[in-house]
């Protein structure tokens, strides 16, 4: 069983060595991440945002605050994956797109909605550990597409949170989920790592 897509899942690997000189531009930027917004979020909500560090100035302020892993500056590019707190208050915005296309009836929004706030709106732990999967699904999308583009990945959670947090500016309800650096590789970088059987890990019931 084999295809281009799974060969592209197959091969990819997190890539140590980038090209300093090669560079994305803005609208490869925004591609990336339009791919990476097609990945499934809880109830349509879509609560992320992305936040691409791609000038040297950025990239310094970065740095000091990413461990000073290299791939920082190196990497065309590296996006601070925000996951937004779950809040089942911007369901009918996020749905309204599809009830104005015909795909969603105006009548089901409530039946989206209400279930959402029923799980969300007390507790916490959730609405978090909904920023952490949306922002995860997200990045997930741009390694494998960057992948697909010819482009390697190296997705981090060596940083400091908080340091990131007030740097970057990111808002109460926003969570800094991974650090992402996308761009072009240069030779030395290893291939795909051996994993755990099938049989460790699966449990067919």
């Amino acid at each position: 069983m084999t295809n281009a897509v799974i060969e592209c899942i197959l091969s990819r690997s997190a890539a140590k060595y980038y090209d300093p000189a090669a560079v994305l531009g803005d609208d490869q930027i925004r591609e990336l991440v339009r791919i990476g917004t097609t990945a499934p979020t809880s109830f349509h909500m879509q609560n992320w945002r992305f936040i691409a560090v791609r000038t040297p100035e950025a990239k310094a302020r970065l740095l000091p605050i990413a461990w000073n892993q290299p791939a920082i500056t190196d990497a065309a590019v590296t996006f601070i994956i925000c996951g937004v707190l779950a809040d089942s208050r911007v369901i009918p915005e996020r749905l309204a797109p599809l009830v104005q296309a015909g795909v969603m009836p105006a009548a089901m929004v409530p039946e989206w909605e209400n279930p959402a706030r029923g799980l969300y709106a007390d507790n916490p732990q959730l609405q978090r550990d909904e920023a952490v999967r949306t922002g995860t699904f997200g990045a997930a999308a741009m390694i494998y597409a960057a992948r697909s583009l010819g482009l390697g990945s190296t997705p981090m959670i060596g940083f400091d949170a908080e340091a990131v947090v007030s740097e970057f500016g990111l808002a109460e309800n926003e969570v800094p989920v991974m650090l992402l650096s996308i761009g072009a590789e240069r030779p030395g970088n290893w291939a795909q790592k051996p994993r755990r059987p099938v049989a460790e890990v699966l449990d067919l019931v």
